[in-house]
């Protein structure tokens, strides 16, 4: 896969797991991808989170998605570092699409939102046919 087979690629799969860490112990979770562009790798949480807490203190991540599919599975990894994005209008144009964040604005504004993005990040593509093979790395 190219960047923009992969960039395709997580937009179509855009649930992910996502490995941080605090202390020395990881963490990992499922989360719903906002988009992948050429801008970067979009998602979001609360400021109230123990995510938002572990990435204010230690912006190094991996993620990992999958298509999903037993036979014929493909799972992107992509390590990097992510940057916390201040951005109103980005924050009301995710809340637009996300009807179940609605509530949590009326109750708390938008302030709470913390969207992260990871500009550039070294992606992995890994298949039962490439089990085996070297690993390639793909700069996004």
């Amino acid at each position: 896969m190219n960047k923009n087979e992969i960039l395709a690629f997580l937009n179509a799969n855009p649930i992910f797991h996502l490995a941080t860490v605090e202390g020395d112990k990881p963490h990992v979770r499922g989360l719903l991808l906002y988009r992948a562009d050429e801008s970067g790798i979009l998602f979001h949480t609360g400021k109230n989170k123990d995510l938002h807490k572990q990435l204010s203190a230690n912006p190094n991540v991996e993620m990992s998605f999958n298509n999903g599919k037993f036979e014929g599975l493909t799972q992107v990894r992509i390590s990097g570092t992510v940057e916390l994005v201040e951005d109103p209008d980005l924050k009301k144009e995710v809340v637009l699409a996300r009807d179940f964040m609605k509530p949590w604005v009326e109750k708390w504004g938008y302030d709470f939102l913390a969207i992260y993005r990871m500009k550039k990040g070294s992606a992995t593509v890994w298949t039962m046919g490439t089990n085996f093979a070297p690993k390639e790395f793909i700069e996004l």
